[in-house]
Order: C-alpha cells, then sequence, then structure tokens
C-alpha cells in the first residue's frame, strides 16, 4: 500500500513538472482502485454498480482540471481519495440519497478492469470550448480558478443556484463529449 502511494506521488510531481508519460501511467494506475472504490460505495447505498464509471469518468475529470491544487509536498493518494469521496457522495446526492461514505474505502487496493483512456488536457480544453458560454466560464471559474459558487455567482451575476445548475450541466455534458471521443 504505502509503495503504491509513493509511486503515485512521484508519477504525480512527474507530471506537474510537465511528463505526460507520467501523468498517463498515474492516471493508469488510479482508475482500477477509483472503479473498485465507487461500485462498491454504490452498492453499499443500495445502488446498481454499473453507475461506477460515470463517477470514475467525474473523478477523473475533477482531478485533471484541480491538479494545480494539489500540494506537490504531500501525498497525492489523501488528496485523490477526497475527491473521489466527494463524488461519489454528489452522485449519490443526486439519487436522492444521503449517505456516509467512508475515506477508507477509497485507500483499499482491489483489481479492476483494464482501465479507459483517459482525455488529454488538449482534449479537454477543446471539448470545454464548446459547451455554452455561460456553462464554460461557470466551469473556468470553479474547476481551474478554484473560485467559490459564491464568488462564481457574484461574478456572473447569477444565482448561487443557477450557478451550481451550470456547473452541473457543464459538467455532465463535458464528461459526455469526452467519453463520445474515446
Amino acid at each position: 500500500m504505502r509503495g503504491r502511494e509513493d509511486e503515485w506521488t512521484g508519477l504525480m510531481r512527474s507530471a506537474m513538472a510537465g511528463d505526460d508519460a507520467a501523468y498517463h501511467r498515474l492516471l493508469k494506475a488510479v482508475t482500477p482502485v477509483l472503479r473498485a472504490a465507487a461500485r462498491r460505495g454504490l452498492a453499499r447505498a443500495g445502488q446498481p454498480p454499473d453507475q461506477a464509471e460515470d463517477i470514475v469518468q467525474e473523478i477523473l475529470l475533477a482531478v485533471h482540471l484541480k491538479r494545480h491544487t494539489w500540494d506537490s509536498e504531500a501525498p497525492f493518494a489523501p488528496w485523490l481519495f477526497a475527491i473521489a469521496r466527494n463524488k461519489l457522495i454528489d452522485a449519490l446526492r443526486r439519487r436522492g440519497k444521503r449517505v456516509f461514505v467512508n475515506i477508507d474505502d477509497f485507500a483499499e487496493t482491489l483489481p479492476g478492469e483494464a482501465p479507459q483512456e483517459t482525455a488529454s488536457a488538449g482534449e479537454v480544453a477543446a471539448q470545454l470550448g464548446t459547451l455554452p458560454q455561460r456553462q464554460r466560464d461557470v466551469l473556468q471559474s470553479i474547476a481551474v480558478e478554484s473560485a467559490s459558487i459564491k464568488d462564481t455567482a457574484a461574478k456572473f451575476s447569477m444565482s448561487e443556484g443557477a450557478v451550481r445548475v451550470a456547473l452541473h450541466r457543464g459538467l455532465a455534458a463535458l464528461t459526455a463529449k469526452l467519453r463520445d471521443h474515446s
């Protein structure tokens, strides 16, 4: 377990320094772990595990969009698992479920299916450009600039609810576009 976490941290540090191959290896290594954890979380919440792939894609997209927020002096795994836990909770909330998800669920390694290819930064940027302006602006503000919902609402003269809707729709549309191109 510790060796895997050290490897992931090293790969992320290399990726942040511009090593695209290290970034690809990192995403390939974490995907089966995320998939297994998402399936487990869905099953524990009484939900069909076939929705796990959507959650994994949301996690990977969030990792890609928020990677600049990772502290390179800190281990990578806790940062990754916090994102994964939040994405699982978000998915369950969308299904009307209120559950507690233990972060330890994301720390175990279980064998999974072969990982799917992930989108490159260029592919994400290209597909982001195809979204409606409002969704693109909200995604840029929250996911890239790390602004809060409240700050984004004030910036674009929107209600916080409208920002949340635009964010959710933008992420869903971007995920679908990236999935169609892979």
